[in-house]
């Protein structure tokens, strides 16, 4: 457990719930927790979980109930991702769960994953948990926080497994074109590399942006891509991931069949939730209403990064899919050699809960992550606080 770390639920949050316990209000922007914020789940997902409710009591299939994973085949089918099969779809308790699988079954001790910096924290502290070792690739800020393909380059070796893309992007909100994902797919190939690929926010664009399928670009190597309902179809509580595994599989029967063993090991993720899938992806896809301009999520993005630019010694990238911005304090200015001091010091003045960015194995000290979930007009008054607090802010040396 030595290199397992997962900050953003971490002892900040611990310090958030003592102030709650001491009375005080506060505004938890440290997870991207849509129904926390009132982005319901749409009421036919509801209504059919409900309904099916009496079919739910007994263990299902450990991949999945039949109907749920055809529905994720139909929905991936018309992209043409060599290889599809819906023997290799697999339903997790969220896509949490399948990133701890996934490490569990291909990592021997000293085995590398390449995987970004800044990350999603669960895919570094799977790695390390099954004993394997992450290294960090840089995606740049000063290029929309693309990964540097130099970079990603520089830290191949020999015991390189997998490269993982996070895209869309979190904690950045970069959405990756389809020119710079073929280029990865490229290297992935040229050194016989598993790609992972985490799309959890593939519908969550903003400006006409279009999400490219890792999966789709290669049969040369295997891809497996992870999505579900957590975020586009803002069901977090209902742990309903999946994981899709296309490509060659030719040579990696071992790592298949230890995956089976795996998920037969946990017996099936919960069943009431599956019910819903196949509604969901079948349904009127409402999260294009929230995103496009006028919508909820897009008012909430401008919101948020119109009001961050405002405040002297913050500088920010715009996101341009997923629920964060990843902004940059100018840590000469107000003294920080600690991001999350930074972030305690905010907490306990202003009553708002962020994540600082070495929860995201972040090297530097210089960024946060916020969630611009709430409405525009709480994500105003945040931007406020966040403004009065750095007026005076001085960290110094500790």
């Amino acid at each position: 457990m030595q290199n397992v770390c997962y900050d953003i639920r971490g002892p900040v949050l611990k310090e958030a719930k003592r102030l709650e316990e001491e009375g005080y209000s506060i505004i938890r922007l440290n997870t991207g927790n849509p129904a926390y914020f009132g982005l319901k789940a749409p009421d036919e997902m509801i209504h059919d979980l409900i309904v099916n409710m009496p079919n739910a009591q007994a263990y299902v299939d450990s991949k999945g109930i039949f109907a749920a994973r055809k529905a994720i085949f139909q929905n991936y089918q018309p992209h043409n991702l060599p290889n599809l099969d819906i023997d290799h779809i697999f339903i997790g308790n969220g896509v949490s769960e399948l990133i701890v699988m996934v490490m569990q079954g291909l990592l021997d001790a000293g085995d590398e994953v390449l995987i970004p910096s800044p990350d999603y924290p669960l895919w570094t502290a799977a790695a390390s948990l099954a004993g394997g070792k992450p290294v960090h690739y840089i995606c740049d800020e000063q290029s929309e926080w693309f990964p540097d393909i130099e970079d990603i380059t520089s830290k191949i070796s020999a015991k390189t497994k997998a490269i993982l893309l996070i895209n869309p992007n979190n904690p950045t909100g970069a959405v990756y074109p389809r020119e710079l994902v073929e280029k990865i797919v490229l290297l992935a190939e040229e050194h016989e590399l598993i790609i992972f690929s985490d799309e959890i926010y593939d519908r969550i664009l903003y400006d006409d942006r279009k999400h490219t399928i890792t999966a789709t670009l290669t049969d040369k190597v295997p891809v497996i891509t992870f999505n579900g309902l957590s975020k586009n179809y803002r069901a977090c509580g209902l742990r309903a991931g999946w994981m899709v595994i296309t490509g060659k599989k030719h040579g990696i029967e071992d790592y298949l069949e230890g995956l089976e063993i795996l998920s037969n090991m946990r017996l099936c993720s919960n069943v009431p939730a599956q019910f819903s899938i196949q509604t969901a992806l079948g349904g009127y896809q409402s999260i294009d209403d929230l995103v496009r301009p006028g919508g909820r999520l897009y008012k909430q993005r401008e919101a948020c990064y119109e009001t961050l630019c405002t405040i002297p010694g913050i500088s920010c990238v715009k996101a341009k899919g997923a629920i964060y911005m990843f902004p940059k304090i100018d840590t000469k200015k107000f003294d920080i050699v600690s991001d999350e001091k930074f972030v305690l010091d905010f907490l306990r003045e202003k009553k708002v809960l962020t994540v600082h960015g070495g929860g995201f194995n972040w090297p530097k000290p210089d960024h946060f992550r916020i969630v611009f979930l709430p409405d525009d007009e709480v994500i105003r008054d945040v931007i406020t606080r966040l403004r009065d607090f750095l007026e005076s802010y001085h960290q110094g040396e500790e």
